[in-house]
């Protein structure tokens, strides 16, 4: 039986067909709790276009899709439940990178990329701003 979609996966499906407000999808990334997989302690990110996203998703069944491809074999995946506010403010902060947050990578219709940019991430990490880069910490 397939699990019902999680509102923020609404919202990306929304987004994708051109229906819905960014605004609210930011929000709703922000209110929502995502899986992001664990190796070692250290939460799971991939680097492309200069950028190092943070891989989360939506529910159960889209990170193991993921891990599917991803995951440590015969072992299951570990992984944190973290509200994607804490993802984007605290978490993207922590990287010594631009960064930003990828949900649900493995949904090939319902993935959605939320960049490093004013609106997402604190102003001081942004790209678009001239803040972005002062401040970088140590990396996660």
């Amino acid at each position: 039986m397939e699990q019902p979609r999680t509102t923020l996966a609404e919202r990306i499906a929304e987004q994708r067909a051109g229906l819905g407000d960014p605004r609210a999808l930011v929000g709703e990334m922000r209110r929502s709790v995502l899986l992001v997989p664990s190796v070692d302690g250290r939460l799971w990110s991939a680097h492309s276009g200069g950028v190092r996203w943070v891989c989360a998703f939506t529910d159960e069944t889209a990170l193991a899709r993921f891990a599917l491809h991803h995951g440590p074999g015969d072992r299951p995946m570990e992984y944190a439940a973290l509200l994607g506010a804490r993802i984007v403010d605290e978490v993207v902060p922590g990287l010594a990178e631009p960064a930003g947050l990828a949900v649900d990578i493995a949904s090939e219709d319902g993935s959605m990329f939320f960049p490093p940019v004013t609106g997402i991430v604190p102003d001081g990490v942004a790209v678009d701003t001239e803040t972005a880069g002062e401040g970088r910490g140590r990396g996660r």
